[in-house]
Formats: C-alpha cells, structure tokens, sequence
C-alpha cells in the first residue's frame, strides 16, 4: 500500500484488516491538509496504520494507534518507526479500543480517526468516551468512517457532528466540540 508521495508500507495479509479507502484517506486528508503538521493525532482501530503513517508523512508531532489485533499492531509499529522523523513520536497499543481510551484518559488531539469494523457494535460508545474523557482539543475534530447506512448520534457529550462526506458506500462523519463549550476553554 502506497501512502503520500511514493511512501510503500507493508499491510497485514488476510481478510481480518480492511485498510480505508486511498479515495476516503485523500479526502480526509485534503479536507484537513492545513492541520496536520504538528499535531497530536489518534487512529482507533487504527487497522492497517494507513491513516496514522499519511499523519506522520504530513508531520504530525504525535500518533497513537489502538487495535486489538496483535499482527496488525506489530506491523502499524514496524510502518509508523520506519515513516517517524526524529522529532515525531509513535505508539501503538494492543488492546480493545474502549479500554484504550479509558487507559489514556487525560490526553487530548488535535485529530482523532476512528474506523471500526463497519458491523461493530463500538460507533456509540468510542464516540461517547471520546466525549466523556474531552479528548479531542479546542477545536480538534473526530472523523468516524462507517457505511452510509448507518446513523451516529447528532451529538454526545460536548461533540456535535460538524458535517458528513460520502464517498460511494462509506461515509466519513465529522464531529467537533460544540462552540457554546469553546467559549469556557482558553489558551
């Protein structure tokens, strides 16, 4: 799998990993070209680690992936060092994606992608854990791939959805933190 520029990565063989899209990850990527570098960015159920390396490859300051999966971790650590410049950390953490974010309460993102496996039963709680524990920062944003069919809530906790992209039968959701609690953050 090629990432920006001619960046090759090694994937994780099988049917048990579905990587985003390149279409949807260039989207992604365009409708957020201009936040990027120097970020904090985490990939949930970070898969293939596509999105996480095209972070790096864009100069993201910090990515951390979670995935339960032990080969796809290993390969998304072995990809993300490789594509890592010295002033960029990476981690990855082997472990299902809820109890991830309750390990990591207390860190905040600028951007946070959240990919699940499109049947899972994790849309409604990750997004309501990413609330509960304020994890994205003034102004960050949470992007949620799913298929088009699927309805995410209009709102949790302090998110609200931002605006939808639909890119064939996949949908990539956008969810900020409601302006009225911007207002009550300062800098």
């Amino acid at each position: 799998m090629r990432i920006r520029g001619k960046q090759q990565i090694q994937t994780v063989s099988g049917l048990e990993t579905r990587p985003t899209a390149s279409r949807v990850r260039e989207a992604v990527f365009n409708i957020w070209q201009f936040e990027i570098a120097g970020c904090r960015w985490l990939d949930l159920c970070a898969g293939t680690g596509a999105m996480g390396a095209e972070a790096l490859c864009r100069g993201a300051a910090v990515v951390i992936g979670i995935d339960q999966a032990s080969r796809a971790c290993g390969v998304i650590e072995r990809n993300w060092r490789k594509l890592a410049q010295p002033d960029q950390s990476v981690r990855v953490l082997r472990m299902d994606v809820v109890r991830g974010l309750e390990k990591m309460a207390g860190e905040q993102f600028d951007r946070i992608y959240f990919d699940p496996p499109y049947a899972s039963d994790l849309y409604e709680p990750v997004i309501e854990a990413i609330a509960v524990h304020h994890f994205l920062k003034p102004r960050g944003m949470l992007a949620v791939e799913h298929d088009k069919d699927r309805v995410l809530p209009q709102t949790a906790g302090d998110l609200t959805i931002d605006r939808a992209r639909h890119y064939g039968k996949t949908t990539v959701t956008f969810y900020s933190v409601l302006e009225s609690d911007l207002s009550n953050c300062t800098h």
